[in-house]
């Protein structure tokens, strides 16, 4: 098989841990090496790339059912010497890839970038970052591909289409979507990837804009154990950290369920201050209350103060969460789990997108709710 062909020839180098293990680096074939020692030739990075890129995951493979893979950090007193960046594609520039692809630039790393609106890679190139007219002409230019799409049809057009992704894969190449989509999806583009030869790991994200900026993503992996050894250094750039959840569709899987309770909490938390602000309480009180108990959330103290006053400064789009639903309401339908909360709180946010509120920030779905008081206090 293809796939275990390049599995074997991409086997991870095990080295003394203040070195490098060469197979993270995904050595481009112009890279210089030393001409006197081509096998274990000294490498420099940017200072940050170079400490992020020896946080290594040790643990060996594992079935679904085990506990998933945790990332730690190691300290080095690595002195690499001759700068040898690996080439990254990312595809995608949005409100999460954009921040995550200039995190990996400003890190050392070599990236070539592509978006639909072509404008939106004007900052990175500015940056430093390549640019290719498509994602066929990024994949075969680089040694591992990351894609961040909206949704399920992107990402499949971005990964299987006419110029897409898997046109420019070929074997020892590695293609990462981070895109939260379903399982089927996954499996579907995995097929494509995997049938050029090259590796495939589905890699969605658990955060929003703040997380994307800051490099603190969690990252929920699933498919090529080897692709997942290569990428650990960029995951650790872009994000705080990772688990390798198995087989293809777990990551998936995983996403939407954390999405499906998120949408559920947000739901909950607008109905909560809606109903504090009507019997008369002050509902930033509340939120100072809800801080302080078991029910605190990072989510509810940043987005509630805004929501109060009618704000919602967008980090995750309300019609993407309602996708997620969506999605997460789909994949309890084939195992017949019966998820009523998240079904409620669905059709709470396709209130919200019929009153065009599909742009906004997730938390905007309280408008939903207002609007219903609105009209019930109108008749």
């Amino acid at each position: 098989m293809a796939t275990t062909l390049a599995s074997s020839l991409l086997k991870t180098h095990h080295h003394h841990h203040n070195s490098i293990p060469l197979s993270l680096l995904l050595l481009p074939s112009h890279c210089p090496l030393s001409r006197s020692n081509r096998s274990s030739p000294s490498i420099s990075l940017h200072p940050h790339f170079s400490s992020r890129l020896l946080k290594l995951s040790t643990s060996s493979p594992f079935s679904t059912k085990s506990s998933p893979t945790i990332a730690s950090s190691q300290p080095s007193d690595a002195t690499p010497k001759e700068e040898v960046p690996a080439r990254v594609g990312f595809l995608g520039l949005g409100i999460m890839g954009s921040p995550m692809a200039q995190n990996l630039i400003k890190a050392g790393c070599d990236v070539t970038v592509w978006n639909r609106t072509k404008s939106k890679c004007d900052h990175l190139i500015g940056l430093g970052a390549k640019y290719k007219a498509s994602p066929a002409e990024v994949a075969s230019s680089c040694d591992v591909t990351f894609a961040m799409l909206a949704d399920p049809e992107s990402a499949v057009d971005v990964a299987c289409g006419r110029i897409g992704a898997a046109s420019g894969m070929s074997l020892g190449k590695g293609y990462v979507d981070i895109s939260t989509v379903d399982g089927a999806t996954s499996k579907l583009i995995s097929e494509h990837i995997r049938a050029t030869g090259a590796l495939f790991l589905e890699a969605p994200v658990s955060g929003s804009k703040k997380p994307a900026e800051d490099g603190q993503l969690i990252f929920l992996t699933a498919g090529d154990k080897s692709l997942y050894e290569r990428v650990t250094p960029f995951l650790d750039i872009m994000g705080k950290s990772r688990f390798y959840l198995g087989d293809v569709g777990n990551g998936a899987s995983m996403k939407l369920v954390v999405n499906m309770i998120m949408g559920s909490m947000m739901a909950s938390f607008s109905e909560g201050i809606l109903l504090s602000e009507k019997v008369g309480l002050d509902p930033n009180v509340l939120i100072e209350v809800v801080s302080q108990g078991a029910i605190s959330s990072p989510m509810f103290s940043t987005k509630g103060p805004s929501m109060v006053q009618s704000a919602y400064p967008t980090a995750f789009l309300l019609k993407h969460q309602q996708k997620d639903l969506r999605l997460a309401l789909g994949l309890a339908e084939t195992v017949s789990q019966s998820i009523p909360i998240a079904a409620a709180a669905n059709e709470l946010y396709k209130v919200a997108k019929s009153h065009n509120l599909g742009d906004q920030d997730f938390s905007a779905v309280i408008e939903a709710l207002r609007s219903k008081l609105v009209q019930s206090e109108n008749h």
